[in-house]
């Protein structure tokens, strides 16, 4: 576990202030060119910037160890919050990593926060007045020259290794695997996160557009939300491309009647419910799936909703141990989950990173929202980037359609990218 030291002066204050405001705009427009943080969706939602704590963590304690550092750092806070509603007061930011055994998983603890839910606006502050910034102007974009290069795997050492695991999946070894590929990108001149965050929160608007320390992108997928004792999820696996017109209906049809995509999503939705169970005293998961229709793509998608239970150990469970809980669950990893990641070790040739480990934010009441890092990329630098995207393989999987299906999910990000 690595606790940065405090780095601003207000970082040494105990003091948090969270006021409404009504003068709260549009989220990102307030975020500094660069290195903001960002959970946004539909305008609502919370950014921030500035660091007044930040903690970096691995091992195979590693979120019991960062709750256990929240806990900590909130306690004898000095709060004055005029609301008292999810994501005022104290808000720590994390992103964790795929494997949080392996990868580094890093929290951060905010100077500013500005946040807005069901239309009321608010500013926290450590250690200062909150006071709400003028929206940054957003200068004019300079033209991109763009150079893509392979990452761990080329197209068709990729599609070799969905084979491989197609015919592990035949032979009964696995139900499932989520298969990965990175792709590089650099550029001619810096890039600018904040305006890749816009053009994201513009063409997503129903996924959550998020940032933090570098990694950045729009989840459609909510891994866990918490609000008191009520948990919810959207779990999603099983993916069809657009089209247009008469062709779009189709692929639609197909997709809510494919028993390849429903089979995965079946999957997908009961390993999240066999982990949440122990945890719920009610767990409501629907029977049919729903169409979730984005820009470039349709998911299969299933809402779950339950109630932690409010005695026995259950009842003392933080959002942190309920994320470590479900994750990684077989929409990001595979059936059953050891097999899935034992393969996913051997065919990728990668290091994930957080890609696909839970991203979002908690407060110090223990409410927060944690989706899935995916359709986002890691910076690089000052002009490079690093994309994934990712596909679940079961029996019948087809590596060139899971090929494309990677490339209609690198292409969300590249939009932002190239505007």
């Amino acid at each position: 576990m690595t606790v940065a030291a405090p780095t601003s002066p207000a970082a040494a204050s105990r003091t948090v202030t969270t006021v409404r405001s009504d003068a709260v705009g549009d989220l990102l427009d307030l975020l500094p060119a660069s290195g903001g943080l960002s959970w946004v969706r539909r305008g609502e939602g919370l950014v921030g910037w500035g660091e007044a704590a930040r903690l970096e963590v691995s091992g195979p304690s590693a979120l019991a160890q960062a709750a256990a550092w929240w806990d900590e750092f909130t306690t004898g806070l000095d709060v004055d919050d005029e609301l008292g509603i999810p994501g005022s007061g104290p808000v720590l930011f994390g992103s964790i990593a795929f494997d949080p055994t392996a990868g580094t998983s890093v929290f951060v603890v905010p100077e500013v926060v500005v946040g807005r839910r069901d239309g009321v606006g608010w500013i926290t502050a450590v250690g200062t007045a909150p006071t709400l910034p003028a929206p940054l102007p957003l200068p004019d974009a300079p033209p991109l020259r763009l150079r893509y290069a392979d990452g761990a795997l080329d197209p068709a050492s990729w599609c070799a290794a969905v084979a491989e695991a197609v015919q592990r999946i035949d032979a009964g070894e696995l139900a499932k695997v989520v298969l990965a590929r990175d792709l590089f990108v650099s550029s001619d001149v810096p890039l600018e996160p904040r305006r890749m965050l816009l053009r994201l929160a513009a063409r997503f608007p129903d996924c959550w557009t998020f940032a933090v320390d570098g990694l950045l992108g729009a989840t459609p997928e909510l891994l866990l939300r918490r609000t008191g004792r009520r948990l919810s999820a959207r779990v999603l696996a099983g993916t069809a491309p657009r089209g247009a017109g008469a062709e779009d209906e189709r692929l639609a049809r197909e997709l809510l009647a494919s028993p390849k995509d429903r089979a995965e999503h079946a999957l997908a939705v009961d390993s999240l419910v066999r982990a949440l169970e122990p945890y719920c005293e009610t767990l409501d998961s629907p029977i049919e799936p729903q169409l979730l229709t984005l820009a470039n793509v349709r998911h299969l998608a299933t809402d779950v909703v339950g109630r932690q239970a409010e005695r026995g150990r259950a009842a003392g469970a933080g959002l942190l141990e309920l994320v470590g809980a479900v994750h990684p669950t077989a929409a990001v990893c595979g059936t059953p989950t050891p097999d899935a990641a034992a393969l996913i070790g051997e065919l990728e040739g990668m290091d994930r990173g957080r890609y696909a480990g839970p991203v979002g934010w908690l407060d110090a009441t223990g409410d927060g929202e944690f989706g899935l890092a995916l359709r986002c990329a890691e910076l690089v630098g000052d002009d490079g980037a690093r994309l994934f995207a990712g596909c679940g393989i079961v029996a019948g999987s087809d590596p060139a359609a899971e090929l494309a299906e990677t490339q209609s999910k690198f292409a969300a990000f590249q939009a932002a990218l190239e505007g």
